[in-house]
């Protein structure tokens, strides 16, 4: 049992077990607080909360810094924050790329050999599209409307080019949209071709990711532990999908969202009593406040 905590109980209506929540009432035991952002910062409409901006100020105002970790582009992330990104971290693209007050402290490039390759295997995917996601933009080669519209959510800086195997670029991970399940189909694909230079993550329904086995948002944290001299006691973290597994071992304190695969409250040690649609995330932060 950690000092300065109290433990509060109440019965989870999902499966009527009893859980414990451990909620720090010594908000300088708390250094680093990391959420993910999709299906957990933010609600079913992509809507950031609007208690959110008083939360994060007051949070500074004890010197808690507060990270994003996020599927999603830098630049989207940029864009969404713009009025904090200087006092923000963000960690993008699941880990493979990291910027801090306009710094980037951390970059997991696939070589472009391998990126070639994961591009060949792409195009044979049925009912999926492919994303290349990169340092100064994400490429496409596909024009459906419904992949460029969904795309469009999670790049900001989205271009259309011929070829994607052509594109110079840094190239961080290879993105797949599948219109099936990604989890059922384009994830399978890529695990009987994958090798053990690479990783496959599910990132949503509808999302897939493939990069270095190197990267990862748990990677991403640790390289930021070790920057800023936090421990895992001193971190906290809020993740709901399967791109989110390596986070939860990086924090003491690791909350599944309510909505969470199962995978991911397997690997927490709290679950937060409400879900990404009832403002979760703010309503534990509340309480180190």
């Amino acid at each position: 049992m950690f000092p300065n905590t109290r433990l509060v109980n109440f019965a989870d209506s999902c499966n009527n077990r009893n859980l414990i929540f451990l909620i720090n009432t010594f908000t300088m035991n708390i250094k680093l607080i990391v959420s993910d952002l999709d299906g957990t910062l933010l609600n079913d409409k992509k809507e950031l909360p609007t208690e959110f901006w008083e939360i994060h100020k007051k949070l500074i105002d004890k010197g808690i810094l507060f990270a994003l970790a996020s599927g999603r582009q830098y630049y989207t992330m940029e864009d969404m924050f713009d009025a904090i990104r200087h006092q923000t971290l963000f960690i993008a693209e699941n880990g493979t790329y990291v910027r801090h007050r306009d710094e980037e402290i951390h970059v997991d490039s696939l070589d472009f050999g391998h990126a070639t390759e994961l591009i060949k295997t792409g195009r044979e995917i049925n009912d999926a599209e492919i994303v290349l996601c990169c340092k100064n933009s994400a490429y496409i080669e596909c024009t459906n409307e419904k992949f460029v519209q969904e795309t469009g959510k999670y790049y900001g800086r989205l271009k259309l080019v011929k070829d994607l195997t052509q594109v110079e670029d840094t190239v961080l991970k290879l993105g797949m949209f599948d219109y099936r399940i990604a989890e059922e189909n384009s994830y399978q694909h890529f695990l009987k071709h994958s090798n053990g230079q690479l990783k496959v993550v599910v990132s949503g329904k509808e999302w897939m990711d493939v990069f270095n086995n190197t990267a990862s948002k748990g990677k991403a944290i640790e390289t930021i532990q070790t920057k800023l001299n936090i421990k895992p006691e001193e971190t906290m973290v809020f993740g709901d999908y399967l791109n989110d597994l390596e986070m939860m071992q990086t924090a003491m304190h690791s909350y599944a969202m309510k909505n969470a695969h199962p995978e991911i409250i397997k690997a927490s040690r709290f679950i937060t009593e409400y879900d990404n649609n009832e403002n979760g995330v703010l309503r534990v932060l509340k309480n180190i406040l």
